[in-house]
């Protein structure tokens, strides 16, 4: 129950739902999601913590404003994590996770046709995951569940506009860096998948 409502809160943060500034009050979220207040709470604490909710004293929570440091703090911890996931990963890929990857770019590059913002957010997620999943290093995975979210406020924003079509190129750099082996291309691509989320896409939002 307590991670169902933290997810469901953080996704509802990160697609728009709630949107930055906006105050969430324990009792009415937990009448929207139909539970006690208690998980609320607790999820409210781990939002804190991944820096999407501020607490507000006395008072309620806080969406977080859309802040370029929180972004860039969050995209360098993110960036760099993704690269050690590749490494640690490359010498367990096999066919059918390549294969997977493949599919997923596919499914991105045919939401960005569509101008479904949603799916593309789910085809990068399900993209990325399949190397942080063969790593299988539960410290990295956990780091990265909390501080991915912060970028995909960014993201969600990027994917709306012509500029999230860069990712169709570096998605394949990636896939191919992973098919032959090379942990180090394939680092540095990923890396530069994250890192190129710069904070522009949150100063042209405000």
């Amino acid at each position: 129950m307590r991670d169902e409502v933290f997810r469901r809160l953080r996704d509802a943060i990160v697609d728009g739902t709630f949107a930055p500034g906006e105050q969430l009050r324990d009792a009415e979220v937990a009448a929207w999601l139909s539970v006690s207040r208690t998980p609320v709470r607790e999820a409210m604490l781990r939002l804190a913590e991944a820096g999407l909710v501020v607490a507000l004293p006395g008072r309620s929570t806080m969406v977080s404003p859309l802040h370029v440091r929180d972004l860039r703090d969050a995209r360098d911890v993110v960036a760099a994590l993704h690269g050690v996931a590749v490494r640690e990963a490359m010498s367990r890929f096999t066919r059918p996770d390549i294969d997977a990857m493949r599919e997923a770019n596919e499914r991105f590059r045919a939401a960005l046709d569509e101008g479904d913002v949603d799916a593309a957010l789910r085809a990068d997620d399900v993209l990325h995951a399949i190397p942080v999943a063969v790593a299988a290093n539960r410290a990295l995975a956990a780091v990265l569940d909390q501080y991915t979210p912060v970028l995909r406020r960014a993201e969600r924003m990027r994917f709306s506009t012509t500029a999230g079509r860069a990712s169709i190129a570096r998605h394949e750099q990636l896939i191919e860096s992973c098919r032959t082996g090379d942990s180090e291309g394939a680092a540095a691509v990923n890396y530069d998948i994250f890192h190129s989320l710069s904070g522009t896409e949150i100063d042209q939002n405000r």
